[in-house]
């Protein structure tokens, strides 16, 4: 899925593959709804309330933290999920 625009609070994005939102994340998204454990969840600025890849399941802190303004992406790894700025050798190292 590719959203154009903003999740804000309160939304939910549920994709069976992959989710790409060229905005800010600030609602829940699952990515791999199908059990797909390689899905990803890109975003220009992240700042989720709740993150979910296949059965993996990824919280806010409880204390709000600053918008990061470099584009991010989240994946999931050894059963965790991982929220790393998008570069070039962050896609060299995960499987897509």
């Amino acid at each position: 899925i590719v959203i154009l625009g903003d999740v804000n609070v309160g939304a939910q994005v549920i994709s069976t593959g992959n989710v790409v939102i060229l905005g800010a994340l600030r609602g829940n998204v699952y990515a791999g709804a199908s059990g797909n454990e390689d899905s990803f969840v890109v975003a220009l600025k992240m700042n989720p309330t709740q993150i979910r890849i296949s059965d993996t399941i990824a919280r806010a802190p409880d204390q709000g933290h600053k918008e990061d303004e470099t584009t991010q992406i989240a994946y999931l790894e050894d059963g965790n999920i991982y929220i790393e700025p998008l570069t070039r050798n962050t896609l060299g190292d995960i499987r897509l």
